[in-house]
């Protein structure tokens, strides 16, 4: 049942709805005025009051258990109510062609809700650019670093962000959080919040070409199937290792199941979930020789849907690899996609033609993938710079 949220003369009024999970929705209700409706009982017409609801997909926890959840609660109820009063200038604009005085909001709590209601797969990418954004102000404008109103986030702001982001990430890194960070703009663009595109003309290139992640050299690979350890996660173990011998992305292997798997022709087959519905070469299938086949292993269930890893969470996934990669005596930095690259530069170093790598990683070009041929032969100029001295 709704619940009120909102004082008699305001509109649109702030309403609540209880979810069959326990979570309240946050919606607007519009009044409209009356409309005559005949009764056909009476013979009569009667006025009938008119309303229109607006979901502004933003729930509160119904019964908030911690802190963190008390605070969720506050900040989202802020929000609300900030684009609450807003709807109300633009209904009152529409009906009446003036505009009540804008109210204050502030950005710093609008991008948090934002984030908090963010339901895409880039979820954690997108609290990344929050944090580094909240991070940025705190160091170069720190009077607005609780309070950051709409007409302060400048372009000169957003200069000084995009110099900020660079000088902080390495590879694609600056440009992939403020992409996001842009659709956050976007956002508050579409909603009123703000009037101009501070990102207009603000550009934050990044070396496409470049490959900057550590990379497992064969021997090294070879190295790290060899460690083992007590309490070692036997599931993470085969999935890291069939990623350094396929060069499938993390978020695929954990998707895997064994209906993609041919075993008659030892074929293995699956949609890409990064490029999936909007690119012709989202398929890619891999050969399957007797070492992965053994990795794969066999169905427990005649159910094709039961999944080949059963991986826990991402965090979980790498500090366990952190842990085993420091067994193994190798100091470099190794994330999961490192095993994607790994296997990229490792088969191009053995002879693979540049073009039947493409296809195993599924890329869509060559574009993509000339990074990998760099980086061999970065390998091969440091394998020839190793070698001694010539003294004649």
């Amino acid at each position: 049942m709704a619940k009120n949220d909102a004082k008699v003369t305001d509109n649109p009024k702030l309403k609540q709805k209880k979810l069959s999970d326990g979570s309240i929705s946050l919606y607007l209700e519009y009044y409209l005025g009356y409309s005559s409706v005949y009764n056909e009982k009476t013979g009569k017409s009667a006025p009938v009051p008119e309303y229109r609801k607006e979901a502004l997909g933003m729930y509160l926890w119904g019964i908030p258990k911690t802190p963190v959840q008390r605070q969720e609660n506050k900040d989202t109820l802020d929000l609300a109510k900030k684009i609450r009063a807003e709807r109300e200038q633009e209904h009152l604009e529409r009906r009446h062609g003036y505009r009540v005085r804008r109210k204050d909001v502030n950005i710093l709590t609008y991008f948090q809700a934002y984030t908090d209601n963010y339901t895409k797969k880039d979820l954690r990418n997108m609290q990344q650019a929050q944090r580094r954004f909240n991070d940025f102000l705190n160091e170069k404008y720190p009077s607005c670093s609780n309070n950051l109103k709409p007409e302060q986030l400048t372009k000169e702001m957003m200069f000084a962000f995009v110099e900020y982001l660079q000088s902080k990430s390495t590879g694609d890194g600056a440009k992939s959080i403020y992409q996001r960070f842009k659709k956050f703009i976007n956002y508050a663009i579409e909603n009123d919040i703000l009037l101009k595109n501070p990102c207009s003309g603000v550009v934050c290139k990044s070396d496409d070409q470049a490959l900057r992640k550590d990379i497992l050299s064969i021997e090294e690979v070879q190295q790290l199937a060899k460690t083992t350890y007590t309490g070692q996660n036997p599931e993470i173990r085969r999935a890291f290792i069939f990623c350094l011998y396929t060069g499938i992305r993390y978020c695929d292997v954990i998707e895997l199941r064994f209906g993609n798997v041919d075993y008659s022709n030892r074929l293995l087959k699956f949609e890409q979930l990064k490029t999936r519905g909007h690119s012709a070469t989202s398929g890619v299938v891999i050969p399957l020789n007797d070492g992965l086949i053994s990795l794969i292993g066999e169905p427990s269930t005649e159910d094709k849907d039961e999944l080949i890893f059963d991986l826990p969470s991402n965090t979980m996934c790498l500090k366990a690899l952190r842990h085993w990669t420091k067994r193994a005596g190798i100091t470099k930095h190794i994330t999961w996609h490192c095993a994607r690259h790994s296997f990229a530069v490792n088969i191009l170093n053995n002879g693979a033609n540049i073009k039947t790598v493409a296809s195993l990683l599924g890329h869509s070009g060559l574009k993509h993938t000339e990074k990998y041929t760099r980086a061999v032969d970065s390998l091969k100029e440091a394998a020839i710079n190793s070698l001694p001295e010539i003294k004649m």
